[in-house]
């Protein structure tokens, strides 16, 4: 039998001690991290280390946790007086519209700091559309309902609305820096106290705050001012504490934080529950 050229036994030598690329198992990497070095990407280590796996912060639920507590207690008082349980114009006092004003805007603030949780290392489209998606519909909820029960004070642009919007013009904001951020959200924060006109007055351009008289609504948080607080809060998450926070929690913190994870829900289903409660301990001392 003939013996093939020596020419082709060398070749194929050399294929079998260098065979090529090794075919890698995806058993080989059970787990990825990304290992940046401190010294060689020390930014860049910063912002994954905080927009890492996991996007929830306990302080952030906890303190929204908080708001849904102010909330309730201003709500609860609104209620109160429009049953008679505490005289008429209560809640139109200074102290409480100024206390709305700081939940309402802790709320907007805290949305703002979530907002850059959640997608400052690049937008993820699919939670996007989706969280977006559910306060447009709650949103929606709202001011139906309030439209059939109220609807001369109906709600036609509140929380929940401004919320939404500010998700989406917070977009835009992503990539800008901190002090320009800040500038932008006390602007807008600050221009309607010095820029109204008539011809806002109408619900169909009430909401973009520029109204010299406010239509009646049982919640109106227009762009300006309250775009501005989400804005303030988007900075503020760029100076969130680096590293993992420690997630041991006390009962209380726990019960806040969990409440806090449910804000939407809370906020959908307390206020039926308070005027159902109200308005039946309302009828049993008349009867």
């Amino acid at each position: 039998m003939a013996r093939p050229p020596r020419h082709l036994n060398t070749q194929a030598s050399q294929r079998s001690s260098n065979p090529g690329p090794p075919v890698v198992s995806p058993s080989h990497f059970p787990a990825v991290r990304l290992n940046l070095h401190r010294r060689s990407f020390p930014r860049e280590r910063a912002f994954v280390t905080v927009f890492s796996a996991s996007l929830r912060v306990p302080g952030i639920d906890i303190a929204r946790g908080v708001a849904l507590i102010g909330m309730v207690v201003f709500h609860l008082t609104f209620d109160l007086e429009m049953v008679g349980f505490v005289p008429l114009g209560t809640v139109s006092q200074p102290g409480w519209m100024i206390f709305a004003r700081l939940v309402a805007g802790s709320f907007v603030f805290l949305a703002g700091v979530s907002f850059i949780l959640a997608h400052g290392a690049g937008v993820r489209w699919r939670s996007f559309r989706r969280g977006t998606g559910l306060v447009v519909l709650a949103a929606v909820a709202v001011s139906a309902a309030t439209w059939i029960a109220m609807p001369h004070m109906f709600v036609f642009f509140g929380i929940l609305h401004i919320i939404a919007t500010s998700r989406v013009l917070g977009l835009a904001f992503l990539r800008v820096p901190v002090p320009v951020l800040v500038g932008l959200g006390l602007l807008v924060w600050a221009l309607p106290y010095g820029l109204n006109a008539d011809l806002f007055n109408t619900r169909w351009l009430a909401w973009v705050g520029f109204s010299s008289a406010v239509p009646l609504s049982m919640d109106l948080e227009p762009i300006f001012p309250w775009f501005g607080p989400f804005l303030l809060g988007m900075a503020a998450a760029r100076f969130l504490p680096r590293g993992r926070a420690d997630r041991r929690l006390g009962p209380v913190a726990r019960a806040l934080a969990w409440a806090g994870q449910r804000s939407l829900w809370i906020y959908l289903i307390h206020q039926p529950v308070l005027m159902g409660i109200l308005w039946f301990l309302a009828d049993a001392l008349k009867a």
